[in-house]
């Protein structure tokens, strides 16, 4: 089998709900492509839908490496980080990666958040601000919480 149609089934596999499946699509490609950003993201998806914080940490930062410019990695080693009761190391964490983070509403939107529970209510707020300014439907999603 190559890479590209097992990779395929696996998406189709993940949009359907159907994770065993997805997953052991994920699994079945040669090692050779285990750690490329796609496989890794994806794999991510469902541990982070699983709530496996700590396997997600471990996959996450492994996006990092794989994909150092890519905001993607960063963003969800954060969270995980945060999941895990470490919300300082999500922040700093996000304060050390790459510039594509700057684009990205989510990132301010986090840092709110984890400026917010570390005690930092004026960055927090300025963050969250940032965040909306970028995408009104993170007002919607602050507002529900």
């Amino acid at each position: 089998m190559n890479f590209e149609w097992q990779f395929r089934a696996a998406c189709g596999y993940a949009e359907l709900g159907m994770k065993r499946e997805s997953v052991g699509e994920l699994n079945a490609i040669d090692r050779a492509f285990q750690n490329r950003p796609e496989v890794l993201q994806l794999r991510l998806h469902h541990l982070m839908q699983g709530k496996h914080w700590a396997q997600a940490l471990r996959i996450s930062q492994k996006l990092c490496r794989a994909a150092p410019d890519c905001s993607a990695g960063f963003l969800h080693a954060g969270f995980c980080l945060h999941e895990l009761g470490k919300t300082a190391q999500a922040k700093a964490l996000l304060l050390k990666g790459p510039v594509a983070l700057l684009q990205e509403p989510i990132y301010y939107y986090n840092m709110g958040c984890y400026e917010a529970l570390l005690g930092n209510v004026t960055v927090a707020r300025a963050n969250l601000e940032t965040s909306f300014k970028m995408d009104s439907t993170f007002r919607e999603s602050a507002l529900l919480r």
